[in-house]
């Protein structure tokens, strides 16, 4: 793909190679990632040369006909237009010099011309969003490689709905290993009590997922349990990277986020985000996606 004698760009995001605006796919240095993801504050995008997607050429546009002696004539009128500008231009400065002169309150500056970034979700407007009314929550859909989630339901929800693609078709144990961002409305028997139980009942989520959906033994390091504030509603964040030595994975970890909201319904929402460590170039997703939460 690179041609001889041309280096592989390093590895990193770049446009997506199919053209799709607005969307970027990851560069490993030898081939492209499964999926695409949207451009936006937190992806850090390359550009190169090679790995430019194809550019759209411009239908030529037919030269315009000049009648004989057009090119005399056209020279003319071009004269007698800059002579009318001058003369505009020049009773436009003096009227506003003599406006200046009358009046007394400040001219505020011209504001910049290069637009400030925009604040709130890193989604371009318009991206198509997951609306879960089990739960009570929506957010956004991640786009091309990831797939309405049609799996079996899980334990800590009494619903589903979301997205997930495979990263690893069998594992040791005859499953499908995927990267997932699903909800659902809790379950019971999980420890909710409220909003002051926020905290303990997502922290016993995580250790319902750790035994139920990664290869054991494993390692768990807590990366984030705080307190937030999601669309105005009381929300627990419980971000954590567990890592594993199990023969026949592809994966050896993977990093995992939960999102347990007070929805002010009898059930919290709960988002769980996972992205394997074979698909790390993804982790930012779990952020992006948190930011982008809103409650219906």
């Amino acid at each position: 793909m690179t041609g001889p004698g041309r280096p592989a760009p390093p590895p990193g995001w770049y446009p997506d190679p199919d053209g799709a605006s607005g969307l970027v796919r990851w560069w490993n240095g030898e081939s492209w990632s499964d999926v695409a993801t949207a451009a936006g504050p937190g992806v850090d995008v390359r550009s190169s040369p090679v790995l430019a997607p194809p550019a759209r050429i411009p239908a030529p546009e037919p030269p315009e006909e000049s009648p004989s002696g057009g090119g005399l004539r056209s020279g003319w009128v071009v004269g007698i237009a800059l002579l009318v500008l001058v003369a505009v231009v020049g009773t436009a400065l003096f009227l506003g010099r003599s406006g200046a002169e009358d009046r007394t309150t400040a001219v505020s500056p011209a504001p910049s011309a290069q637009p400030l970034p925009p604040a709130g979700p890193t989604f371009p407007p318009g991206t198509v969003r997951i609306i879960d009314e089990e739960s009570g929550i929506s957010y956004p859909f991640l786009g091309d490689g990831w797939y309405e989630f049609d799996l079996q339901m899980q334990a800590e929800v009494t619903a589903i709905a979301g997205q997930y693609f495979t990263t690893q078709d069998i594992t040791p144990e005859g499953t499908t290993f995927i990267a997932q961002c699903t909800s659902g409305p809790l379950a019971e028997g999980l420890g909710w009590a409220g909003p002051a139980t926020l905290q303990s009942t997502t922290e016993v989520v995580a250790d319902s997922v750790r035994v139920n959906y990664y290869p054991r033994p494993n390692e768990r390091a807590v990366l984030r349990d705080e307190a937030r504030t999601v669309d105005g509603h009381a929300a627990q964040l419980y971000e954590f990277q567990l890592s594993w030595d199990v023969p026949g994975y592809d994966a050896s970890g993977e990093r995992a986020a939960l999102l347990l909201i007070d929805v002010g319904r009898p059930a919290p929402a709960l988002l769980y985000i996972s992205i394997p460590n074979t698909h790390a170039e993804l982790y930012g997703v779990i952020d992006r996606v948190i930011d982008a939460v809103d409650v219906l």
